[in-house]
């Protein structure tokens, strides 16, 4: 197979897919936008701290280990389980939830808060395992080629759950449990796929599952952008070769191929097979210039909630931390409601606080803490003004400074900040949207922009925002998929 693919960006599912693309002899080049490649799955360097730019830890490790097995490559980074997964603390109580993945550890902290509630989590995540057994393997990990096939697929599916697609994520978790505090802490990981526990479906408490049961979350050794690095390394010894700072604009084709991706200076860029890692339904729609997925019909679509980013050096440490930490307000609720379109409800966040130089002491100098902060927001649908940056990101130090007992601002040394609109400009983002196109039901596999150009025969797709979905497992996922079809298609053209 001597077949030459250019992949347009070097996000997780980029690098993932040319790595298997070159196993397999196909000559892999990549066009990335940035100088450095990764995508969100990035680092900062400054005044002597690292921070991970986005993700901070991963699920499903044999998802990586299975994909890496078919690339025939040693795991190119080490990472270790994390116990506990992270942990909770509520605005106005001293009290810290440590997320551990055993149960009875787990359940020690609710006494007095909520009643039976080790009977009530093995309950909950016994109903978890049965939506992920169920609907993993059957319809996350496979190719859909029309509407037909995905409803084909979806009535493999035990029909014990089709109560379940009617219900969200927090009707289904407030069915199990009674207390707020439970309710909240079980409801968090619905977070993770950029939007909340009040409109994220009640299928994916699947993710409990894969939480406290199945393989739980992992840390990277040396901070997460060792995956990319990794991954690069092993590319390069395949003969994949890289352009950075070169962002794609315009494409040329004849017919119904795709012939050439064209960058700003109009430097045009040949190949027998493309494969976009670039969000597929941006792409489609500012470069190939789809109707259906014109700027009206982008805005129609309900895409993730934005992210307050920022990335705070301090001298001291820390020790009480957990690596992971997340902080709540008293209104998880009517801040879970209002998050995605009100930007007064910034002044009462919940945010995130990873503690990168916890377990990575190359992340920090000596004696310092690499902090590494994440505020849900509105994206910039709903909020285009960011000049009131510095004051949220102030009302947010000053709040986990009471939270921890330490005076933070006196002791930071470096400072950072990313608001949707930075994530829009250095990757491409629609309007900041953290994590791409929502998993609403009718973005969800088939109805996701397909991994296969509905005109171009000869275009793929691979990310976030193609099937099955946003995440680093579901990238490695999304790659596999891809390359599915990149081999069949290769394939079927050398037999004509």
């Amino acid at each position: 197979m001597n077949k030459k693919v250019t992949i347009i960006g070097t996000g997780l599912g980029g690098l993932a897919s040319g790595l298997l693309l070159s196993k397999r002899g196909f000559q892999v080049s990549f066009i990335e936008k940035n100088s450095e490649p990764g995508g969100r799955l990035n680092r900062i360097r400054k005044d002597g701290f690292t921070f991970d730019t986005g993700p901070s830890f991963f699920s499903m490790s044999y998802v990586f280990k299975e994909f890496l097995d078919k690339c025939g490559v040693e795991m190119p980074f080490e990472f270790v389980e994390l116990d506990p997964l992270y942990s909770v603390n509520f605005r106005g109580d001293d009290k810290t939830y440590h997320l551990y993945k055993d149960i009875k550890r787990l359940a020690e902290q609710f006494e007095g808060v909520e009643p039976d509630f080790e009977n009530k989590m093995r309950r909950y995540l016994k109903k978890s395992r049965a939506l992920f057994e169920d609907t993993f393997d059957i319809v996350i990990r496979n190719n859909f080629d029309n509407m037909f096939d995905y409803i084909t697929t979806l009535m493999q599916v035990n029909p014990r759950h089709i109560p379940v697609l009617l219900k969200t994520f927090w009707q289904h978790v407030t069915e199990h449990f009674s207390s707020k505090e439970a309710r909240q802490i079980i409801s968090l990981v619905a977070f993770f796929l950029g939007r909340t526990p009040f409109d994220t479906m009640a299928i994916y408490s699947l993710l409990s599952h894969t939480e406290f049961c199945h393989d739980g979350y992992y840390n990277v050794k040396g901070g997460m952008y060792n995956i990319v690095q990794g991954l690069v390394s092993e590319l390069e010894k395949s003969g994949a070769t890289f352009r950075f700072d070169t962002e794609i604009k315009d494409v040329s084709f004849s017919g119904d191929k795709l012939t050439a991706v064209i960058d700003r200076e109009g430097n045009r860029y040949e190949s027998d097979i493309f494969l976009c890692n670039a969000d597929a339904a941006l792409f489609r729609g500012r470069v190939l210039h789809r109707k259906a997925y014109s700027e009206q019909k982008l805005a129609q679509k309900e895409w993730t909630m934005g992210y307050l980013t920022f990335y705070i050096g301090i001298k001291g440490k820390l020790p009480r931390l957990d690596q992971h930490n997340y902080y709540l307000g008293t209104n998880y609720e009517e801040y879970a409601h209002n998050i995605l379109k009100d930007p007064d409800t910034l002044q009462k966040p919940y945010y995130y606080v990873n503690v990168i130089s916890k377990h990575n002491d190359s992340c920090a100098p000596e004696g310092c803490e690499s902090l590494f902060f994440v505020c849900p927001v509105p994206n910039l649908q709903y909020k285009k003004d960011w000049s009131d940056r510095d004051e949220i990101v102030d009302s947010i130090l000053e709040d986990f400074s009471k939270r921890i007992g330490e005076d933070i601002p006196s002791m930071v040394v470096s400072r950072t900040i990313y608001t949707p609109k930075e994530w829009e400009e250095r990757f491409n983002l629609y309007q900041g949207s953290g994590l791409g196109l929502s998993h609403k039901m009718m973005q969800i596999g088939g109805f996701r922009p397909a991994n296969f150009d509905e005109k171009l025969f000869n275009l793929f797709y691979v990310g976030a925002s193609t099937i099955p979905g946003a995440g680093l497992p579901m990238a490695v996922i999304s790659a596999d998929l891809a390359c599915r079809r990149i081999e069949a298609f290769a394939n079927e053209q050398k037999g004509k």
